[in-house]
């Protein structure tokens, strides 16, 4: 082939060069002579900056750069201008990383082959470089070999040869998705590009006073640092749906009124979370990378001990609505509360004669103290929260309730339990569920002799650590998994232990012995075997077998959604009722819906079902903001965080009772966080600025500045270099190209 000649224009940090460089060994992989080498203006990131290749059947012996090239890559739009397209030969490819799409160009450069990519977007979305630098050279090249009629092969193979194979997918993803128009006019004429405004120079006696530089930044800046508020891990991964770092901060800066005040926006439980909630906020904490996670769970209880949370109405709805409310759990008050902040009428109806469901009558005192549940439940109904108790309904009564009202929300919970064998109701065997409610609801409850809990949950602990309490001399939890396996709370798990409850682990129940009362379980060994759906590694039953001796048994098995609730014909799908296909406004929120399990999970759930059922019962209400779970994935990860910023300062932890004086009563045992400030401090506050000034000392420009509640920059002087996000300790800044700053 005759000599081909390419060139590249980029921004110093684009990869620009190499991406020369992979151009070339594409086509040395293909035999052919190849030459390449970069043209650099100022080494810095951001700078523009030149590279050039050529191929050739023969020896290149041309040392000179690329004055008309056949084809013109331009890494980065902002720098395209006539100084960017000189040379350019009529009919040759114009390839741009640009995130227009190709018809946006109209009828501009029709003498050349048009070819564009968001190359940008692609190396970000598979994270190719820095925060304050992305790296396109590996996702552009795809478009060009497709641009240049050559084969993918071909750059796959160069690829191997240099060490890149961990971006190929980001070059077949601009390999599919470039966008090609052919020349059409190569006699246009071509572009034309007004110069750019300059200043006008003063005479040497006008200089009477000092000023800035004036180096304005021009195309040199390619995008510009802008503060965002980032979506920080632990309020992605709070199932409630709570602003967990604006809570945490307000304790630091403000105080538990204005952290309750953060919190009666999203839930009306924040005490009884703080309590019982698995704490999914510290499992996703980023300092647990450092020195260990911050103090959540304790930090919300304390706040709502100290300044009891007190929801109000967001507004007065225009078009208020009655909504009927099945269940007096979690999700249940959660719609609820949901519904009256909007201004609308809001009935929970409860068979109990209390409202809490399982708060009440599954939890025991010494994990959730009645005063506790008691004191939000009263809120609640403050708010303007009405209830229906005492009695539990059927089919029919639901059918009747969903033509009497707007609505219905159906958040009744699991009420199905699983079992055993047909012996379940042999003497001395009993549901947990059942038992924990006896002792919740009837107060004193004494059981003798051993106990055997079947299963690993947390009614599994629960049914333990109150049978240590109601007199028992032995307490065994026989599990078919292992402790890593185990979905109960880990802080449930060690307490029980503390208390005295043995496990049997690896151990799968099979049935009982004994005649008029349970005298034994009969156990199955278990090896774990490949994960199952769930994630965790399937028990696999063997022959070996035995008998463990025992005086009564507590089944705590899991439990099921019992559907007889529903009216015959209906069915519930994606958790909306349909009544021989027709949709009818009734919903189902929490674990009756989901099968989450946890209180955390019911309050998001019986939040976003509320607005769900707003939204549905006519089109006055259409505006509602739909709830969408946060994603998980969009969260600052930990490896954007400055630790270096931050001391080392390990967790303090939650005080509680000592075992042998825990187990006396039921009293509550967490005595919660002994020091809530501090406890708060230890907040990186990721993706939050906190006015830290890292970036103004760190600006080589000097162009940041303080102002009322954050920061400024000027714009005008910024080089868009990226040492500001960078330097930020909480990736509070980011870098904008100057459409998304407009966007």
């Amino acid at each position: 082939m005759a000599s081909l000649e390419i060139r590249l224009h980029g921004r110093g940090g684009q990869g620009g060069v190499t991406c020369a460089k992979i151009l070339a060994a594409v086509w040395a992989g293909l035999g052919k002579s190849v030459q390449t080498f970069g043209d650099y203006a100022g080494e810095r990131s951001g700078a523009p900056v030149r590279a050039y290749t050529r191929v050739s059947d023969e020896p290149i012996d041309d040392r000179n750069k690329v004055y008309e090239p056949h084809h013109l890559l331009v890494l980065d739009p902002t720098l395209l201008g006539e100084h960017v397209l000189q040379g350019l030969r009529p009919g040759g490819t114009l390839l741009l990383n640009t995130e227009e799409p190709i018809e946006a160009f109209g009828d501009r450069f029709l003498r050349h082959r048009l070819a564009v990519v968001d190359a940008t977007a692609i190396a970000r979305r598979r994270k190719i470089g820095t925060r304050s630098v992305v790296i396109v050279n590996t996702t552009i090249a795809g478009a060009f070999v497709r641009a240049a009629g050559l084969p993918f092969e071909a750059l796959e193979a160069a690829y191997r040869r240099l060490g890149f194979t961990g971006n190929l997918d980001a070059a077949r993803e601009a390999w599919d998705a470039v966008a090609i128009r052919e020349a059409r006019d190569v006699d246009a004429k071509a572009p034309v590009f007004a110069p750019p405004a300059t200043a006008p120079v003063l005479p040497l006696v006008a200089h009477v006073e000092g000023a800035p530089t004036g180096l304005r930044t021009g195309s040199w800046r390619s995008q510009t640092p802008r503060y965002v508020h980032a979506l920080a891990p632990c309020s992605a991964f709070c199932p409630a749906g709570n602003d967990v770092i604006g809570f945490v901060q307000a304790v630091a800066e403000g105080g538990a009124q204005q952290a309750s005040e953060v919190l009666a926006r999203t839930t009306p439980l924040a005490g009884v979370c703080g309590r019982v909630c698995p704490a999914f906020c510290m499992e996703g904490c980023n300092r647990r990378e450092h020195d260990g996670a911050v103090d959540v769970r304790a930090l919300e209880r304390w706040i709502a001990d100290t300044a009891p949370i007190a929801p109000r109405a967001e507004r007065a709805s225009a078009a208020p609505r009655r909504f009927a409310i099945v269940g007096g759990g979690p999700a249940g008050l959660s719609a609820a509360f949901e519904l009256a902040r909007h201004g609308h009428e809001a009935t929970v109806f409860d068979g109990e004669r209390a409202l809490g469901g399982v708060l009440r009558t599954g939890i025991p005192s010494y994990r959730l103290p009645r005063a506790a549940l008691d004191r939000e439940i009263e809120a609640l109904l403050a708010l303007g929260v009405k209830t229906s108790l005492g009695a539990f309904l059927d089919r029919d009564r639901v059918a009747a309730l969903a033509r009497e009202w707007d609505a219905v929300i159906l958040a009744t919970g699991l009420q199905r339990l699983r079992g055993v064998t047909e012996r379940d109701d042999l003497p001395g065997v009993e549901q947990g569920i059942r038992f924990l409610h006896r002792v919740n609801m009837e107060g004193s409850v004494r059981v003798t002799g051993h106990v055997v809990v079947l299963g690993g949950g947390n009614t599994a602990m629960d049914c333990a650590r109150v049978a240590v309490r109601a007199g028992a001399s032995r307490v065994t939890v026989a599990y078919r998994r292992g402790r890593e396996e185990m979905p109960a709370i880990r802080d449930e798990v060690a307490e029980a232990e503390q208390e005295g409850v043995v496990f049997e682990l690896l151990r799968q129940p099979l049935g009982f012995e004994g005649d008029e009362r349970v005298r034994g379980v009969v156990l199955a060994e278990v090896e774990l075997g490949p994960p199952d759906a769930s994630g965790r590694r399937s028990p696999v039953v063997t022959d070996r077998r035995s008998t463990l001796s025992c005086d009564h048994v507590l089944l705590a098995l899991g439990q099921t959604a019992d559907l007889r609730l529903l009216p015959e014909g209906w069915a519930l799908r994606e958790g909306r009722a349909f009544a021989r296909d027709a949709p009818v406004n009734v919903f189902a929120a929490g674990d009756l819906a989901t099968g989450d399990g946890t209180v955390a999970h019911a309050i998001g759930d019986g939040r976003r079902v509320a607005r769900l059922a707003m939204r549905a019962v006519g089109p006055e209400l259409a505006e509602v903001e739909e709830l969408r779970r946060p994603d998980r994935a969009r969260a600052v990860a930990a490896t954007e965080i400055r630790f270096d910023h931050f001391p080392k300062s390990p967790p303090l932890g939650e005080r509680h009772v000592p075992a042998d004086v825990r187990v006396r009563g039921f009293d509550e045992v967490n005595l919660g966080v002994g020091d809530p400030a501090a406890a708060a401090h230890r907040c990186c506050s990721c993706g939050e600025c906190t006015r830290c000034d890292s970036c103004l000392v760190y600006c080589p420009e000097g162009i940041i500045r303080r102002e009322a509640g954050g920061y400024a920059i000027d714009l005008e002087y910024c080089k868009g270099c990226g040492i500001c996000v960078t330097e930020c300790p909480r990736a509070a800044i980011t870098l904008k190209t100057p459409k998304e700053m407009h966007a």
